[in-house]
Order: structure tokens, then sequence, then C-alpha cells
């Protein structure tokens, strides 16, 4: 049986409510860019996954199903009885799994810089970075990961906000992060995702290397009501780096319902 647990998060903002659900080694100010203009439509919820930022740890090793069961834990503790969803990477995989698993509770879905129809190659590139972490430790491989996550010019311009990043992934328990790593190296929604009937943007920046267009291409195709949205120039961290950005781009898909 799966047992969820509960998530420490924030509630801000009136109107229809919006799950927002961060990424690997991540926790809920990833949304603090995006929070601004979100708050001012939605009634925003932001949470911790298990093992991150202030939530509880989890029993052992867990998977997308338990996180599937954290999120509809959360919501029906708050009694919502429908919802928007939108993700970020790892995040944008537990949506629309959410999404199969209980589709009467999803009015809409964001899927921000995620991945799926990896080739072989793919795989194999996002598993070597695990097995790189695997061996020579987290902290370690981190500097070649800030490359793929920022666009040079922010690393430039905002130094103190990639390291804040990178700090919040070493402060992560390297068990945890190396768990939802797994998880994300390891999610193939290609063979379900054509079942997930909830509206649907599908985001991701121009230069992401592991959640690229070519990836996103698919992901839209598969899904039988969804937009896809490629943002120029931006690489993974898009929260960070253009939070407003995709607020807005969320903001006008679900106005447009």
């Amino acid at each position: 049986m799966t047992t969820a647990i509960q998530c420490d998060y924030t509630v801000q903002g009136t109107g229809p409510v919006l799950f927002l659900i961060h990424g690997i080694g991540a926790a809920r100010n990833t949304w603090e860019k995006a929070l601004p203009l979100l708050t001012k439509h939605f009634t925003v919820i932001t949470y911790d996954l298990r093992g991150h930022g202030t939530s509880p740890m989890s029993n052992g090793e867990f998977g997308l199903t338990e996180l599937v069961a954290d999120l509809e834990f959360l919501r029906a503790q708050l009694d919502i009885d429908k919802a928007h969803f939108a993700g970020h990477s790892l995040g944008g995989m537990i949506g629309p799994a959410y999404a199969l698993k209980y589709p009467s509770r999803v009015l809409s879905l964001g899927l921000l810089s995620t991945a799926a129809f990896r080739t072989q190659d793919d795989s194999d590139k996002v598993w070597a970075v695990v097995k790189a972490m695997e061996d020579k430790g987290i902290p370690n491989v981190l500097p070649t990961l800030s490359n793929r996550w920022f666009t040079d010019d922010f690393i430039a311009n905002h130094p103190e906000i990639v390291e804040r990043r990178l700090q919040q992934v070493i402060g992560t328990d390297a068990e945890v992060f190396l768990n939802v790593f797994r998880i994300y190296a390891g999610t193939e929604m290609a063979p379900w995702l054509h079942k997930v009937q909830a509206p649907s943007l599908v985001l991701t920046g121009e230069n992401d290397g592991g959640c690229n267009p070519r990836l996103n291409v698919e992901i839209d195709k598969a899904l039988p009501h969804s937009e896809l949205v490629i943002l120029p120039g931006y690489k993974h961290s898009l929260m960070l780096e253009a939070g407003d950005l995709v607020a807005k781009e969320i903001v006008r898909f679900i106005r447009a319902l």
C-alpha cells in the first residue's frame, strides 16, 4: 500500500486553485518570481516534496506513485474539489501522473521544462549524470549542471541566485536527491500521455539540454488537448530565470480555457 506523507505547504492569493509542483532538489521557493502575478489570478498552493525543504523525510526509497499520493493527500487535506496543476521538471511528470490517476480533480496542467519520448541516447545521458553523482558525489558534479540549468548571461549577472540554487541541492539529503533524480531519469510518460485529457500547457526553454523542444514537440503531439510554447534562449532553470514570463503564459493559457 502506498503511504502518503503530509508535506509542508503555503497558500497565497485568491481565485481558482493552482497547485505548483517543484523539481529535483528544490523547494517551494522555486516559484518566487512567478508568484506576484499568479497570486493576482489564483489561490496558489506551493509545497515541498517529501524530503525537500521543510517537508518530512520519506521512510526509505520512493517512486512517482508516492509523489502522486502526497499530492492527492494535500488536495484532500485542503478539501479542494478541482484545481489547476503546474509542475517544473520532475514536477512536470508528477502533474500528468496525478491527472492520469485522478482525472476528475484536474482542470488543467502545466508541463514546464519536462521530458518524455527520450531516445536511448537521451536516456543514457541522464543516467550518466546519476551515475557520476553516485560515483563522485553530488557537490563534485554540480558545477557541470549549473551550465545546463542557467544561461551564460544569468550566471554572469546573478551569481548569488546560481550559488543559492547549488547550495539548495547540496543541502538536500543526498539519498533523497539521488532518489528523485532516478525517478526523473527513469520515468517515461510516452506510453500513457495520450490518456491525459486535461487541457495542457507544454512549455520549455529553447536551449534546455535535457528537456529540449524536440522532446516537448512529441509531448504536445501526444496530449489530446495541449499547446506548445518555447521560450527563446532559456535553459532548464526557467522558474529562477524567467518565472515572470512563465507566469504570464500560465495565466494566459488558463484564462483562455
